[in-house]
């Protein structure tokens, strides 16, 4: 699979919609509809900046549920990714945090999203939410049974976790595209807004048999070129938020600024 498939460019930039604590959650203090007046306004920001695709996330759900979010959960992001998909003309993603890949599935397959996140989709690793188990052979079949195609954007040695024993980056690799059957892996830092080392990057793209690698976080305007080299597509949360936080919301002018730098490399 090629990223130009989806988002019609080479070396797209994919924007974080980090969604604030929804109903039910322990921080929650929005209601629905301010929620999506959030996301739909970060959204509005991140597609006049330039942005060449979406994904969001159900960030602010902290403490994560490890694996079945509650059916709540996943009303709500769907109906806010429905009214994303339906007022913005750019390709979607979904993640169900921690590592809910059917529910992702599931929403993505109702909104008509291009692809899903999925934290560990192989292997074992230990986390704050415990010990994660990859379900490839669940999320697979599950893509069957939809009959969508939906692709599947899998973590290699995914942030805010580590293995239950020590696993060489490339061995990873291979395993969840030959394995595990990912269309793209994602590389990140060791924790949201810290960036994926370069030699990681190469390391992966080295590994993973022609599939996209993406730099899947603490990507600025700072560190853009070397990653851009390295990578094929980049994850950008943090850097586009106001002050550089995290919960922040988007501000257009970061967006524009980081990708101007994105479109000098591309030229």
């Amino acid at each position: 699979m090629e990223l130009h498939s989806i988002f019609g460019i080479t070396k797209p930039v994919i924007g974080m919609l980090h969604v604030p604590a929804l109903p039910g959650a322990p921080r929650n203090t929005l209601g629905f509809s301010g929620i999506i007046d959030w996301i739909l306004t970060d959204a509005q920001e991140l597609a006049a900046g330039g942005i060449d695709g979406l994904i969001v996330e159900n960030f602010g759900d902290i403490p994560f549920y490890p694996r079945r979010v509650q059916p709540h959960t996943v009303a709500f992001m769907t109906a806010l990714s429905g009214e994303v998909r339906r007022r913005f003309d750019l390709p979607l993603g979904i993640n169900v945090l921690r590592n809910d890949a059917e529910s992702a599935l599931a929403i993505a397959a109702a909104v008509r999203a291009s692809f899903i996140r999925v934290n560990i989709h192989t292997g074992a690793r230990l986390t704050d939410q415990g010990l994660i188990q990859g379900r490839a052979h669940e999320t697979l079949r599950y893509r069957t049974t939809l009959g969508c195609d939906v692709k599947i954007f899998a973590d290699a040695n995914v942030k805010h976790s580590t293995p239950l024993a020590a696993c060489d980056l490339s061995d990873e690799v291979r395993d969840i595209v030959a394995r595990g059957a990912a269309d793209a892996i994602i590389v990140t830092g060791t924790a949201t807004g810290r960036p994926a080392a370069v030699e990681e990057l190469t390391t992966a793209k080295a590994a993973a048999a022609g599939a996209p690698v993406i730099a899947g976080s603490g990507v600025d305007l700072t560190n853009v070129a070397a990653i851009f080299e390295a990578a094929d597509g980049l994850i950008v949360g943090t850097a586009f938020k106001r002050d550089n936080i995290t919960t922040n919301p988007v501000e257009r002018e970061r967006v524009r600024s980081l990708m101007e730098a994105v479109r000098k490399l591309r030229s």
